[in-house]
C-alpha cells in the first residue's frame, strides 16, 4: 500500500492514527514533532503526510510550509489533523498548503476514508 508519515506530539493520537492506517496495510512512519516530520519526508519521501498543527518547536503549519518549499516534496499530499476548529484556523491550514483538514476529536474511519481519497487522487 502507501508509505504514510504521521506527526503528532500526543502519543495516544499518534498511536491511534498509526494503528488505524497500519490495519489498512499502509507502512506508517510516526514522529513526535514538525522538525522530525520534515526530516523524515526528506530522508524517504512518503506517499502522504498527516500532520498535527500544534506541536512544540516546529508546528504542523511550519512543517507544511517547509514541505511545500522543497521541490522534491512540493506535491506531497498533506492532511492536517488538529483540535483547531475555528474557520480562520481551517483557512490558515489550507492557505499553508494542506490538501485536507480534519478536526479533533475525529473518527478513525473518516480519517482512513480521507487518506484513501487523497492517495487515489495523487496516483492518477
Amino acid at each position: 500500500m502507501a508509505r504514510i508519515l504521521v506527526a503528532d506530539d500526543d502519543v495516544d493520537i499518534r498511536e491511534l492514527v498509526e494503528f488505524k492506517l497500519s490495519t489498512l496495510g499502509h507502512d506508517v512512519v510516526a514522529v513526535a514533532d514538525g522538525a522530525a516530520a520534515i526530516e523524515a519526508c526528506q530522508a524517504q519521501r512518503p506517499d502522504l503526510a498527516v500532520l498535527d498543527v500544534m506541536m512544540p518547536g516546529v508546528s504542523g503549519l511550519d512543517a507544511i510550509r517547509a514541505i511545500r518549499a522543497d521541490p522534491a516534496l512540493a506535491d506531497l499530499p498533506v492532511i492536517l489533523l488538529t483540535a483547531r476548529a475555528q474557520e480562520s484556523d481551517v483557512e490558515t491550514g489550507f492557505d499553508s498548503g494542506a490538501d485536507d483538514y480534519i478536526t479533533k476529536p475525529f473518527s478513525p474511519r473518516e480519517l482512513a476514508s480521507r487518506v484513501q481519497a487523497l492517495l487515489s487522487r495523487s496516483t492518477t
